[in-house]
Order: structure tokens, then C-alpha cells, then sequence
């Protein structure tokens, strides 16, 4: 009778070779997002649009070459776009130097007006008809705020809600803006 002498050599090289790509890949994935989408945008022109204001005045983004923009779309339905809302309206006193516009997205237009009038509003809110604006920045959920620089250039877009830390660290770093 033979005695069992451990494992089959054979079928513990096989167990490894099957094993050790699984763990390299597995390894080079830590650290990265599986929910990121990689910003095609970041670099080029930004995407122009003729909008109107909440109240009926038009906005072009050729009109504003030559100026810093922090482009922010949100909803009155969406919780994270209210938890940011106080700090952006502190934007344009913070940061003078640069225009921050806001796009109501996939909402009612009376609604957006009653929560600006409620919550204040120290920037111009725009309408994007059929979303068409929002489509073509690529905006599938808000909140999402997009860094413009003077030359039209995308130079960021923040996903989810800017907080005290994060917007002046983005508008300095991206926009060279200040306190």
C-alpha cells in the first residue's frame, strides 16, 4: 500500500498559475473607483449654450469669454444640491473674480423660483429646455459643478456636492481664484 505523500505538485502549480493573475488584477484595482466615469471633456471648449435666466434674460457662454466659470446644475429635489446651495451663494462674494452661473436640471421652473426666493440666490440660474445643455456636459444626476477657465476651457467637473473644503481648493487650483 502506498502512503500518501501531500498535495499533487501539479495540481498546486495549476491552483497558482489560475491564482496569481486573479490577485495581480485584483491588486491593481484597489484605489480606483468601479462608479467613476473618466471626464472626456476636461481639456477642451467648453460646450456653448444660449440659455435663459429664471427671469427671461439671456445668458451665452461666448458672453462670458475672458471670465472664470463655476457652471453648477442642481434640482429642488435633490438633497445634496440643498446642502451645497448656501455655499455657492457665498461664491460671489468670496470670489469676485469669477462668475458662477447655476442650471436647473430635470426640474419645474416655478419650483426652482420659489426655492431661490426662499433660499436666496446671489448668482442667475438658467433653464435648460429638454436638457439639452445638460446632455451635452454629459449630466446624467446633480449635483454636478463644472470649472470653466477664461479661455472657454473645461478644466474640472466636480461630482456631487462642493463643500466648504473643496470649493476653494477647486476654484484655486483650477481657476487660480482667491480669497
Amino acid at each position: 500500500m502506498k502512503r500518501d505523500r501531500g498535495p499533487n505538485k501539479v495540481v498546486l502549480l495549476l491552483g497558482l498559475a489560475l491564482l496569481v493573475p486573479f490577485l495581480v488584477l485584483f491588486a491593481k484595482s484597489f484605489g480606483n473607483d468601479p462608479r467613476a466615469v473618466p471626464f472626456l471633456l476636461e481639456g477642451k471648449p467648453a460646450p456653448a449654450f444660449d440659455l435663459q435666466t429664471l427671469d427671461g434674460a439671456p445668458i451665452s457662454l461666448q458672453s462670458l469669454k475672458g471670465k472664470k466659470v463655476v457652471l453648477n446644475f442642481w434640482s429642488t429635489w435633490c438633497i445634496p444640491c440643498k446642502q451645497e446651495h448656501a455655499l455657492l451663494q457665498q461664491g460671489p462674494a468670496d470670489y469676485p473674480d469669477v462668475t458662477f452661473l447655476g442650471v436647473v436640471y430635470q426640474d419645474d421652473e416655478n419650483k426652482a423660483r420659489h426655492y431661490l426666493r426662499r433660499e436666496g440666490a446671489t448668482y442667475q440660474h438658467l433653464v435648460d429646455p429638454g436638457g439639452i445643455v445638460a446632455v451635452r456636459y454629459g449630466v446624467a444626476g446633480v449635483p454636478k459643478t463644472y470649472f470653466i477657465d477664461e479661455q472657454g476651457t473645461l478644466v474640472y467637473k466636480q461630482v456631487g456636492p462642493l463643500n466648504r473644503m473643496t470649493m476653494p481648493a477647486l476654484i484655486n487650483a483650477h481657476l487660480g481664484g482667491g480669497r
